[in-house]
C-alpha cells in the first residue's frame, strides 16, 4: 500500500501508535517538512520555520507556510507586506483568516486608518474584529454605537477586549451607567459566570457596588443567604443580591425559589418582579414544571426564545391553545420556522381546527427535515427518497479537483490537519450550484473524507444523491456489532452520521474517540464488564473495537430505557441521569419529549439521530417505521431509585 492510501485509511491510528519519527518516515520529504513547519510555527520558533520554508516551494500547502510566517511577525509587519499575502491569496480562506488576524492587532495597537481602510473587506462575522469596529467608530463620535453596543454588553460572555476599552470609555462619558451594569450582572450570573460577573462592578462607584465577601456568599449557599436577617432590601446592592441568589437557587430548586420569591417580591419593583418571575418560569420549563406557565404570566413583554420554552411546557402538559397564543406571538422570522409551523398545526389539530393544521403542515411537508417528515406523516405521505440526479461525470470531477482550495483541504485532510482542512472545504465550496455540490461531495468521497461528502451533499437543493448523503463507511462492521447486539442497524448508522460522520480518528473537545465517539471512562466501564483483556486507550481509533463498544453502551442505555430510542440517544449524548430526569413524572409523546430537551445540543442531536434513521432505513431498502413510531411515547420514571441507580452509574457519562 502506496504511503498516502495508507494515510487516507487511518492517519489518526497511526500517529497514536507510532512514534513521530516513525509517522515522518511515511510521508513525502515535503509533507514531513510541513509538518515540521507546523510544529515550529505552533512553538513560536521563528527561525526553524524560516529554515524550513524554502523546502516547500511549489508545495500545495505552501500559502500555509506563507502565513504562518507572516502571523508569527503581525504585529511587526508593515501594510505593504500583509496587503501582498492578501493580494496573492485574494478569495481564500488563509486571506480571510490574516485578515481578521490583521484587523485585532491594528485594532489592538490603536491604527484607525488602516483598520478603517481594510475592515469593510472582511466577509465574516468576527465579534472580537467588531468590537474594535465599534471602538473605531466611537472614536469618530458616532452616535449610533451605544445602540449597536448593546448586543455586546447583553450577552452572557466575556467581553471581548475592543468592547471591554468601549465600556470603559462609555461609562467614563457617562452613556454606560448602574442601570446598564445591574442588568449586565443579572444575564452574567443567569449564564452561572460568576468570574465576569464579579469584574462588571468595576464599572459602578465603590459605595454602590456588591462587596466581594458578600457576593461569595450569595454564590456559595444562596438559600442560606436569603434567610439572612441582615439583607436589607431597601438598598438596590442587596436586591441584586437577593436577586443573584433567588436566580442561582433556581438553578437547582426553581419550585423553593418561586416560594422564597413570593414571600418577598412586594420590596421589589414591577419591573424587578417581572425580571425574576420571568428567570423562574425559563427555570422552571426546562425542568417541566407545569406552573412554569404561570410564572410566565407574571413576567410580561417575552423575546422569541422565551416563548419558545412557553410554547415547550405547554405542549409538556399538553395545553394546546397556549401553544398556540405562544406562537402568535413569535416575530415573523420565529414563526416561519419549521419547528413552529409544525406545532402550530399540532395546536390547531388540537383544538379542533384539522383543516387549518393541514394547511400548516403542508407548508413543510416536502422538508427532508425532522419536522418536514412529521409534517409528511400527519398528512398520510409516504417517505420517498428523490431521484438520484445523474452522477457527475469525470470531466465534473476533475474540474472541482483543481480548484485550489479543494486541492489543500485534500492535502490537509490527507496529514490530518482536519481543522485546517475542514475550514478549506468550507470556505471553497460556498455558492457551489447542485452539480458542482455533487462532484465535490464524490471527490471526497473517494478522497474517504466522510464527513465532508455527507456535509457537501447535504447541501444541494435540486439535485440530489442520497447514497451520498447518507453514506455507510464501516458497515460490515457497524452491521455486525448492531446485530450482535440486537439493535436496529439504521439506528446505529443514524447515530454514528451524527456523532463523527464516520471518522475514525474524530475526537471531541471532551475526549470522546473514534466512530460512536466513546468516552474514556466509558470504554474503561465497558472492558471491565466485558472483562477485555487487550483493552487499549489507541485502539478507540480502529473501527471494529470503537464498533464494539460504542454498541455495547448503546444497548445498555436502550434496556435501560425501556426500549425508547429517543431515550437511549439523549442519554448516549448527555448522560443517562438528565435523560432520566427529563422523562418527568407522566408518558410524554416521542416528538414532545425530543422538543422539549433541555439543552439545545442534545435536543439537536436526538432529533437528528431520528430523522438519520429513517432516511438510513430507507437507502438500505429496510422495511419502512415511520417517524412517529419510532418516537413512539417516553414513559415515566418507574420510581425516584431509578435516578439513584442511573447516577451510580454517572463515571460512564
Amino acid at each position: 500500500m502506496k504511503p498516502a492510501a495508507l494515510l487516507r485509511v487511518g492517519t489518526a491510528a497511526v500517529l497514536v501508535a507510532a512514534s513521530a519519527l516513525a509517522y515522518a518516515a511515511m510521508l513525502d520529504p515535503q509533507d514531513a517538512a510541513l509538518l515540521a513547519a507546523r510544529d515550529a510555527f505552533d512553538a513560536n520558533h521563528r527561525a526553524k520555520l524560516a529554515a524550513l520554508a524554502p523546502k516547500l516551494k511549489d508545495h500545495v500547502l505552501e500559502p500555509y507556510v506563507e502565513y504562518w510566517q507572516l502571523f508569527v511577525k503581525l504585529p511587526g509587519a508593515s501594510a505593504e507586506e500583509v496587503r501582498a499575502f492578501l493580494a496573492r491569496y485574494s478569495g481564500t480562506v488563509l486571506a480571510e483568516q490574516l485578515r481578521g488576524d490583521w484587523l485585532k492587532v491594528l485594532g489592538k495597537s490603536g491604527r484607525w486608518d488602516l483598520f478603517q481602510a481594510e475592515y469593510p473587506a472582511l466577509s465574516g462575522d468576527d465579534p472580537e474584529v467588531t468590537c474594535y469596529a465599534l471602538l473605531a467608530r466611537w472614536k469618530r463620535e458616532d452616535a449610533s454605537v451605544p445602540r449597536d453596543f448593546k448586543s455586546f454588553w447583553n450577552a452572557p460572555r466575556e467581553l471581548p477586549e475592543g468592547c471591554l476599552t468601549l465600556a470603559r470609555a462609555m461609562h467614563k462619558s457617562e452613556q454606560l451607567g448602574a442601570r446598564e451594569v445591574w442588568a449586565r450582572f443579572r444575564v452574567l450570573v443567569d449564564a452561572e459566570l460568576v468570574g465576569a460577573a464579579r469584574r462588571v462592578m468595576e464599572f459602578l462607584p465603590r459605595g454602590e457596588a456588591i462587596d466581594a465577601k458578600r457576593l461569595g456568599a450569595a454564590i456559595r449557599a444562596p438559600m442560606k443567604f436569603l434567610k439572612n436577617p441582615q439583607v436589607d432590601l431597601s438598598k438596590t446592592t442587596d436586591r441584586e443580591l437577593a436577586i443573584a441568589a433567588l436566580t442561582l437557587a433556581a438553578d437547582d430548586d426553581p419550585r423553593a425559589a418561586a416560594g422564597f420569591w413570593r414571600s418577598m417580591s412586594e420590596a421589589f419593583s414591577g419591573e424587578d418582579r417581572r425580571y425574576v418571575w420571568l428567570m423562574l418560569a425559563m427555570n422552571g420549563s426546562r425542568r417541566h414544571m407545569p406552573e412554569a406557565l404561570d410564572w410566565f404570566g407574571e413576567a410580561g413583554a417575552l423575546t422569541d426564545e422565551q416563548l419558545a420554552w412557553r410554547a415547550r411546557i405547554a405542549m409538556r402538559i399538553e395545553k394546546w391553545a397556549e401553544v398556540r397564543s405562544s406562537i402568535d406571538r413569535m416575530s415573523a422570522l420565529a414563526k416561519n420556522d419549521p419547528v413552529w409551523i409544525y406545532w402550530y398545526g399540532r395546536a390547531e389539530r388540537g383544538l379542533g381546527s384539522p383543516l387549518e393544521a393541514e394547511g400548516y403542515f403542508g407548508r413543510i411537508a416536502g422538508e427532508h427535515s425532522f419536522y418536514g417528515r412529521l409534517a409528511a406523516e400527519e398528512l398520510g405521505v409516504s417517505l420517498r427518497i428523490p431521484p438520484r440526479a445523474p452522477l457527475p461525470s469525470e470531466e465534473e470531477i476533475a474540474e472541482v479537483a483543481a480548484i485550489p482550495g479543494l486541492k489543500r483541504a485534500l492535502a490537509l485532510y490527507r496529514l490530518d490537519m482536519r481543522t485546517e482542512a475542514t475550514k478549506e472545504w468550507l470556505w471553497t465550496i460556498r455558492g457551489m450550484d447542485d452539480r458542482k455540490l455533487l462532484a465535490a461531495a464524490e471527490l471526497a468521497r473517494r478522497n474517504e473524507a466522510w464527513d465532508r461528502a455527507i456535509g457537501t451533499a447535504d447541501r444541494t437543493v435540486l439535485a440530489h444523491n442520497f447514497s451520498v448523503r447518507y453514506l455507510a463507511p464501516y458497515r460490515e462492521v457497524l452491521a455486525e456489532n448492531a446485530r450482535s447486539r440486537d439493535l436496529e442497524e439504521p439506528w446505529v448508522l443514524g447515530l454514528v452520521r451524527q456523532e463523527s460522520r464516520f471518522i475514525t480518528g474524530s475526537k471531541s473537545s471532551a475526549g470522546a474517540t473514534g466512530l460512536m465517539q466513546v468516552m474514556r471512562p466509558t470504554a474503561k466501564w465497558i472492558a471491565q464488564r466485558l472483562r477485555m483483556k487487550n483493552f487499549s486507550w489507541t485502539r478507540l481509533h480502529e473501527p471494529g473495537f470503537n464498533a464494539a463498544l460504542g454498541t455495547y453502551y448503546l444497548k445498555h442505555v436502550l434496556n435501560q430505557f425501556d426500549g425508547s430510542p429517543v431515550l437511549a440517544a439523549a442519554a448516549y449524548n448527555a448522560g443517562p441521569s438528565r435523560a432520566s430526569l427529563w422523562r418527568g413524572t407522566a408518558p410524554v409523546e416521542g416528538a414532545i419529549f425530543a422538543e422539549t430537551i433541555p439543552f439545545s445540543e442534545t435536543r439537536d442531536y436526538v432529533k437528528k439521530v431520528m430523522t438519520n434513521t429513517v432516511y438510513y432505513a430507507a437507502v438500505l431498502g429496510t422495511e419502512p417505521t415511520p417517524l412517529k413510531t419510532r418516537l413512539g411515547v417516553v414513559l415515566p420514571r418507574r420510581s425516584a431509585g431509578e435516578i439513584a441507580a442511573v447516577r451510580n452509574e454517572s463515571a460512564v457519562e
